[in-house]
């Protein structure tokens, strides 16, 4: 199959996306909005959502480049097209750094270009003061307001997130590189902050105290990514070119993409958004797979989660307060405000009345990619030899609702546990952890992408778990040192099951009994309701 379209994927140059013939989804409209909405705004989204797309467009906007917009819906709002001296910096090039003079150097390097344009004095040897003189120099030379566009505005501070000495030095030099924006606001024409999260200590947001966070807010919730109507309407002939690939219906190859790629909401009211990296790489090499892991899990998100201890098995139904999205990073209680900022976690639903989100994984690429980077971390289990061996069998049982067949997988594979590097230490702490067997079952499921649920409440009392299936919902008891009766009883008594009694779904109610000496599953009981 021939490819006409040209797929923007890893192209974050708006004036090249444009030039070269990219396949671009409209958000310009959006963006003329933001730009009227306050003189300062900061904007947080997962990597690769767009985010520098997003910044290059908005300086060839206000580079006055009106030829590079014809045919956007920007033509139809903006009538003045004047321009500005545009100060761009990308300050994700200055992480990984090991020292804080290290970071002052690099934050001059991302600085050169424009001094280039702008000039620099010989007392500016500090990045806060080079970044000074260029806001003055440039409004000075041009007469005209300047306009800053600063991206991942927090990338050196994520590295050394728990880092008790760099932390507190890296803040400094960041502290002293952005309070220059406050002092020049009166220069300023418009000032544009990405990033993942927000440090509550820099003068970003402790100086700027009339900065706009517009993370949230409905209107700009499309601002990235791409909707389900903007797949609709400009990306059939992708879809059907996948589809045909697949040799699958049109629509059978949305359903897909949605399951896979859909999901995301960033506000209490928001459409369905498509992860717009993923999407394009599937159309463009004309295959599904979960694209945004290739780079790997962020590291500093992991340590949050290691650090923090964090419930893996809570993530697909999390209930929280607004006030949890504003926790200042260096203050954070959990990993909560990171698992949603890096993308990992969505918005769910919000009521309105109690001003609670309910948070979830977003879709089948986030659930297995993040399976897939906790799986050795947690339990010392090798992931590929989880998934091309265990894991296959485990799940043709299941498909074929042959559940005695899948326990019996499941029974065989753990008694080999033990000899995983990493298991036993992790297997030593289930006398004091017994939810040690959830969260591995949890894993095992999830790389699956079979939605499971844990410690699900009832009437009276909690199912250690619950998994759902397209067509059979099973109801699990583990008891550690117990029996499969006694944990099938315990499902009777406690009546785990009758919540699914309207379900048209089949369901199985599951008792398994785990020996901590043999550490093994010693016995299972399977019971159709």
């Amino acid at each position: 199959m021939e490819q006409e379209r040209r797929y923007p994927v890893g192209i974050q140059t708006f004036s090249r996306l444009r030039k070269e013939g990219y396949v671009y989804i409209d958000k310009t409209d959006l963006m003329w909005r933001m730009t009227r909405l306050s003189p300062f705004i900061f904007l947080s989204r997962p990597r690769r959502f767009g985010k520098s797309l997003l910044t290059t467009t908005l300086c060839s906007f206000f580079r006055g480049e009106r030829e590079l917009f014809e045919g956007l819906k920007v033509m139809e709002l903006e009538k003045e097209w004047k321009s500005h001296p545009v100060l761009h910096i990308d300050v994700s090039k200055a992480k990984s750094q090991e020292s804080k003079e290290e970071l002052r150097q690099a934050l001059i390097r991302q600085l050169k270009p424009l001094t280039s344009l702008y000039g620099i004095e010989p007392e500016e040897s500090t990045p806060g003061a080079v970044f000074d003189g260029l806001i003055r120099r440039a409004y000075e030379k041009t007469g005209k307001q300047v306009v800053v566009v600063i991206d991942e505005y927090d990338a050196p501070l994520l590295d050394v997130l728990h880092e008790e000495e760099q932390l507190p030095a890296f803040r400094r030099v960041m502290q002293e590189f952005y309070q220059c924006l406050k002092a020049n606001e009166a220069m300023i024409r418009f000032c544009f902050i990405t990033g993942i999260t927000k440090f509550s200590q820099l003068s970003i947001f402790s100086t700027l105290n009339n900065i706009t966070n517009i993370t949230l807010l409905p209107e700009f919730a499309a601002i990235c990514g791409i909707t389900s109507e903007e797949i609709d309407e400009q990306m059939q002939p992708d879809v059907a070119r996948l589809a045909e690939r697949y040799k699958c219906s049109s629509a059978e190859m949305r359903q897909k993409l949605r399951d896979t790629y859909d999901g995301y909401h960033f506000a209490g009211e928001s459409p369905d958004i498509y992860n717009p990296f993923s999407l394009m790489k599937a159309f463009n090499e004309c295959r599904l797979a979960n694209f945004w892991f290739e780079s790997g899990t962020p590291s500093y998100l992991l340590r949050q989660m290691r650090h923090f201890h964090t419930d893996i098995t809570k993530m697909d139904n999390l209930v929280v307060s607004s006030d949890a999205f504003d926790q200042p990073t260096e203050y954070m209680v959990d990993a909560l405000p990171l698992l949603y900022q890096s993308g990992y976690l969505t918005i769910k639903d919000y009521d309105n009345e109690t001003e609670e989100y309910t948070l979830c994984i977003p879709n089948k690429e986030v659930r297995v990619g993040l399976t897939k980077s906790l799986l050795p971390l947690i339990t010392g289990m090798n992931v590929e030899g989880v998934r091309s061996g265990f894991a296959v069998r485990f799940w043709r049982a299941l498909r074929a609702n042959d559940t005695d067949l899948a326990l019996r997988e499941l029974q065989a594979y753990l008694e080999g546990l033990p000899y995983v590097e990493g298991f036993k230490k992790k297997l030593e702490e289930v006398v004091v952890a017994e939810g040690f067997y959830e969260w591995t079952f949890y894993l095992i499921f999830s790389m699956l992408n079979v939605y499971v649920q844990t410690q699900v409440k009832c009437a009276r009392g909690r199912a250690d778990m619950v998994v759902f299936m397209p067509d059979t919902i099973y109801v699990m008891e583990l008891k550690l040192n117990g029996t499969a009766q006694d944990a099938l009883d315990q499902i009777n008594d406690k009546g785990y099951a009758l919540r699914y009694a309207t379900d048209p779904r089949p369901v199985v109610k599951v008792g398994m009994g785990f020996s901590i000496e043999k550490r093994a599953l010693t016995d299972y009981l399977i019971v159709e309701k």
